[in-house]
């Protein structure tokens, strides 16, 4: 049968539900907390080290996201840890507690079809953790303007505009992760564990992982020359399936504005470079497009695998 109307019909209206419910509730509002407070602590810490330590610098703003003061980490390595937990934390329920509740049925009896509702749901998690991202971010500029007293430059503010970018794009793997298990298991708890473990896998054991990998497809990583260069191209594509990696890349690219090159580098690509100068914002946005690529195809292609799953359950009332 061909569908009537519009495939999105509803989608707006799933989306405003989901995105109230996240924002106004409690879960929400104890992860906002978590976030805010070691971020904006760590972020404290770098500007008191800058203060003390650091005279003039073009890139100060940058800094505040990128230096570490013990016993904190700095502000991207938390926010690395901390918003996979917040995206799974906002959809490991988003299906099966629908069927758990049996709501799932009542909510498909409305002119609403089930892709819509699935699509709801993942952009609604995604607009409330975008709404927390941005609230942050603007929160470390304005404490950078209050306590380093500049203003940053326009180049600071789209490397920093780019990470936010990235940032939301590294949540929305996780998320659709989530989704992709909560249609998967009927247990919330199951779910979450899955998920849980995912990121585990990804965020500790990824490193020792791929270097095994890559020795048994491209053989031993040193030769009677050195390095071998076929291992570290295989070792560096098998790493970056892993969204942490491709991320952290990001990062990198974007807030240490000197970083020329993700990948092995030659002795021959070297000649004629200024070693230690920044890049232009603009070849480190080229620089980094694979990478931000990457975590949004990933995305798409989980939550595709999640759509398909969704529509071949039999649901009940």
């Amino acid at each position: 049968m061909r569908r009537r109307g519009s495939p999105f019909t509803g989608v707006g209206v799933v989306l405003a539900k989901e995105a109230a419910d996240y924002l106004s509730g409690a879960r929400m509002w104890l992860l906002e907390a978590l976030v805010f407070l070691t971020a904006l602590a760590a972020v404290y810490a770098a500007i008191l080290s800058i203060r003390a330590s650091i005279g003039e610098s073009p890139f100060l703003f940058l800094r505040l996201l990128t230096m570490a003061q013990d016993p904190l980490p700095s502000f991207i390595a938390l926010l690395g840890f901390l918003i996979p937990l917040v995206a799974i934390a906002l959809a490991f329920d988003s299906i099966n507690g629908e069927f758990n509740r049996r709501t799932l049925s009542r909510v498909l009896a409305q002119p609403i079809y089930r892709d819509a509702l699935l699509l709801g749901k993942f952009l609604g998690a995604l607009l409330s953790l975008s709404i927390a991202l941005l609230s942050l971010w603007l929160l470390v500029v304005g404490l950078g303007l209050l306590l380093l007293g500049l203003p940053p430059s326009t180049e600071e503010m789209l490397r920093m505009l780019g990470f936010l970018v990235a940032t939301i794009a590294y949540g929305g793997v996780w998320l659709a992760l989530a989704l992709l298990f909560s249609v998967l298991f009927r247990a919330p708890a199951t779910a979450a564990l899955a998920a849980l473990g995912t990121w585990l896998v990804f965020s500790l054991f990824w490193s020792i992982i791929a270097p095994i990998v890559a020795s048994l497809i491209a053989g031993p990583p040193e030769g009677i020359l050195g390095p071998r260069l076929a291992y570290l191209n295989t070792e560096q594509i098998i790493d970056r399936l892993a969204p942490n990696t491709l991320y952290a890349e990001t990062a990198l690219a974007l807030l240490q504005p000197a970083t020329r090159a993700l990948g092995p580098v030659l002795l021959s690509q070297l000649e004629g470079a200024v070693l230690g100068a920044p890049l232009p914002v603009t070849q480190s946005f080229v620089l980094i497009w694979p990478q931000l690529t990457g975590l949004v195809a990933a995305t798409i292609l989980i939550f595709a695998i999640a759509y398909m799953l969704f529509q071949r359950q039999e649901i009940r009332a």
